[in-house]
Formats: structure tokens, C-alpha cells, sequence
């Protein structure tokens, strides 16, 4: 089984590394949107509050940016991919081949965990390069599951490959800045910050913000927060067995 999902897993990565849309949004989006936000909001001497103090604005959007690229690897990359192989029947073929549903499942996710641990790998770089922040706890991998769930769960509601790009993003869009991504936590007004405490997004955030965050003792890992964001990938599973389809929805 093993041998098998790395074997698929080469194929899904060869597929993305042919696509330059999916590479562009997956990759090159974050950096660019690190740089603009840490660029405008992060001149010198502006500082945000954080729990225990205050630092650098510039710093407090590393692990949020960071945030955004696990989830744009491995939740709108991966909506918009796997949509577009079910409804060209590409998923339909796959499973009528001898090779496990599992492994194509597994591949699929595995190829999103390492393009996930990548651009966390990237932006860690830029982050103490430019703006020295310091490199946080190990909670990429947790985050990059979970949000794989996710995905697969969302697959089952879009009905055909024109819809999974804007539904995605009509759904991350305003998650990134009531989660703490694009707008510190901190500013904003408390009904919207507890709407954001809700999902995923601001838990990923916060967990890289922990490990980020100087004032943070101990192993900087965020329990409470990665278990939400654990239990939220749960659910997404649980969904995605009972309503995933290897059929094409929109004919």
C-alpha cells in the first residue's frame, strides 16, 4: 500500500508541477502576499500585540502567511484538482484500475502535505532572512491532514470544475481576516473575533503564532489549538467517506 501511494503520489506531483495556475496561487501567492502585507503593515517601529507583549508587525505575519499556504496547498489547490479529475472522469478511471481507493486517496493527500511543508519551508526562510522571526513548532503536518479532510469533504458540494475555484475562495477570503491571516486578532471587534475562534483558520494561525511568538514558553506548541484543528479535519473525513464520488457530478 505504501509503495503504491508513493508510486501515485509521483504522478499527482508531475500533474501540479505541469499546472503554472496551481503553482502560481499554491506557491508564489503567499510569498507575494508575505512581502505586500509585511511591506505595508509592518514599516518600522509598528508593532502588534500578541500574548505576553508585543512584536513586530512584520513577524506577526510570517506564521499567519504560513498559514495560508498549508491551506492553499492542501484545501483550495486540492478542491480545484481533485474536482476537475472526477467531473473529466479521471477518478472514474483510476478506480476501475486494480490499484486501492486508499492509495489514491493517500497519494493525492501526500503530494499536499509535502507542497505544504515546502512553502511553510519557504516562507520560515524569508521570514528569518528578512524579518527575523524564529522558527516555530512542528504543526505544519497536523494542519495539512486536517485541511485535506476538509477538502475532500467540499469536493462532495461542488457539482462541477468552474465552481471550486470561487467557492473556495468565497469561503477562505473572509476566514483570512477574521482569523488573524490578513488583520490582527487583536483590532478586531470581539462578535467577529469570537466568528473567527469557530473554524479552522484562526486555530492553524494561532498555533504557528504560539511558536512564533517570543514570549511563548515551553515547546511552543499550540495543544488546544492543533486539537480543534484536528477534530475539524475529523469531521471533514467522516463527511468525505459517506459523500466522496469517483463519478462526475455535473452531467
Amino acid at each position: 500500500m505504501i509503495r503504491m501511494t508513493v508510486h501515485q503520489s509521483r504522478y499527482d506531483l508531475r500533474a501540479f508541477l505541469r499546472n503554472r495556475q496551481s503553482q502560481f496561487f499554491t506557491l508564489a501567492l503567499p510569498i507575494l502576499f508575505l512581502v505586500i502585507f509585511a511591506s505595508v503593515f509592518g514599516g518600522s517601529g509598528q508593532t502588534t500585540q500578541v500574548a505576553g507583549g508585543r512584536i513586530s508587525t512584520s513577524v506577526y505575519y510570517v506564521p499567519g502567511i504560513m498559514a495560508l499556504g498549508v491551506i492553499a496547498a492542501c484545501f483550495a489547490n486540492l478542491v480545484a484538482s481533485v474536482t476537475a479529475q472526477r467531473e473529466r472522469g479521471v477518478l472514474k478511471r483510476r478506480r476501475a484500475t486494480p490499484v486501492p481507493a486508499a492509495a489514491i486517496i493517500a497519494g493525492r493527500v501526500l503530494v499536499a502535505i509535502v507542497l505544504a511543508v515546502v512553502m511553510a519551508a519557504v516562507l520560515l526562510g524569508i521570514g528569518w532572512a528578512a524579518y527575523g522571526a524564529h522558527v516555530p513548532g512542528r504543526t505544519v503536518v497536523i494542519g495539512a491532514a486536517s485541511f485535506c479532510c476538509l477538502g475532500y469533504a467540499l469536493t462532495s458540494l461542488i457539482r462541477n470544475e468552474d465552481s471550486a475555484q470561487p467557492v473556495t475562495q468565497a469561503l477562505l477570503l473572509p476566514l483570512y481576516f477574521i482569523s488573524g491571516v490578513f488583520v490582527a486578532v487583536s483590532v478586531l471587534p470581539d462578535w467577529l473575533a469570537d466568528v473567527g475562534a469557530i473554524f479552522p483558520v484562526r486555530h492553524l494561525a494561532d498555533a504557528l503564532l504560539v511558536a512564533y511568538n517570543p514570549y511563548t514558553t515551553g515547546l511552543g506548541f499550540a495543544g488546544l489549538d492543533l486539537l480543534i484543528v484536528a477534530a475539524w479535519g475529523a469531521a471533514g473525513l467522516l463527511v468525505a467517506l459517506r459523500t466522496f464520488s469517483w463519478q462526475p457530478l455535473g452531467r
